[in-house]
């Protein structure tokens, strides 16, 4: 007997709206608060609709701050997908250093009566669609999902997902809080490229700095071997960005220039996400098979 599974990620995952049906996986979306009171979902896929939100960002004196899915949320979720016939839910989410989504998941879980399995992904936009592509390859191959979670978890654990980008106006992390050790690159490197990637503990932590792209992307390269992902490695790339496809497209054919690219997905970031990075920011998620 075939288990059926559903996949819940939050909307900070960045998700490849092509792939939403596909690999089975539905979103969980934050919300924004601007600073007049009006408050937003973080909803969209749709390219044009977040086109006119970086614009928005861009023109803004203030940013809006974001806030996690409440209990309540998750729970009709839950019950949603109970109601549509599936065995158990799979929860994927946001670093809970990060975010309070992780907790409010797991509340949630607890009220209702149904096998769901919430994992704090300790990563952060597309290092966690990879995660989706992974448990959904088991799920297909008939796996439950105590065995799912468990392979999870030790992948998370031998560091086959990662996440490495730079951001072209720090100023956006800086005002986020989304950051950790920043001291020495406030000031006047605020519009100096800065490469940024997510340690062991889910935390955002910026590690080098330049004004070209072409340097900056050295850095994001450097530490992403430093990091496992070593030059000849078969793996899948999850390119991201804010307003920067045209980058986006050469940092493609670096990497397949350092790697073995099994697979290549396209995607923007979501409104929080654009919120904490600002636009320019590129990057890309990265599994290691």
């Amino acid at each position: 007997m075939m288990w059926k599974y559903k996949i819940l990620l939050d909307s900070t995952s960045d998700f490849p709206k092509e792939q939403l049906q596909p690999w089975d996986v539905d979103i969980v979306p934050l919300y924004l608060t601007w600073p007049d009171g009006t408050s937003e979902k973080d909803d969209t896929r749709d390219f044009e609709e977040l086109k006119k939100f970086y614009e928005k960002l861009k023109s803004s004196t203030e940013l809006p701050k974001s806030s996690q899915p409440t209990v309540e949320d998750w729970k009709a979720k839950y019950l949603e997908v109970k109601e549509q016939g599936y065995d158990g839910i799979l929860v994927i989410t946001i670093s809970s250093n990060m975010s309070g989504t992780f907790n409010s998941a797991s509340l949630a879980a607890r009220e209702v009566d149904f096998p769901i399995k919430v994992v704090d992904s300790r990563q952060a936009s597309t290092a966690i669609s990879p995660m989706a592509r992974f448990a959904r390859e088991l799920f297909d191959k008939g796996d439950d999902l105590e065995t799912v979670e468990a392979k999870l978890r030790n992948a998370m654990a031998e560091k086959r997902f990662g996440a490495f980008f730079y951001v072209s106006d720090f100023n956006f992390l800086v005002k986020g809080g989304r950051v950790s050790r920043f001291t020495g690159f406030v000031g006047s490197v605020l519009k100096i490229r800065v490469a940024i990637y997510i340690n062991d503990n889910g935390e955002m932590v910026p590690f080098g700095r330049a004004r070209g792209f072409r340097a900056v992307l050295e850095e994001v390269l450097k530490k992403t071997q430093e990091q496992g992902f070593k030059p000849g490695d078969t793996v899948d790339i999850y390119l991201v960005s804010c307003d920067n496809m045209e980058e986006l497209k050469e940092i493609e054919e670096v990497l397949k220039g350092v790697y073995n690219v099994k697979n290549v997905y396209y995607t923007p970031t979501g409104k929080v996400i654009s919120t904490h990075v600002g636009p320019g920011q590129a990057g890309y998620g990265i599994e290691r098979y």
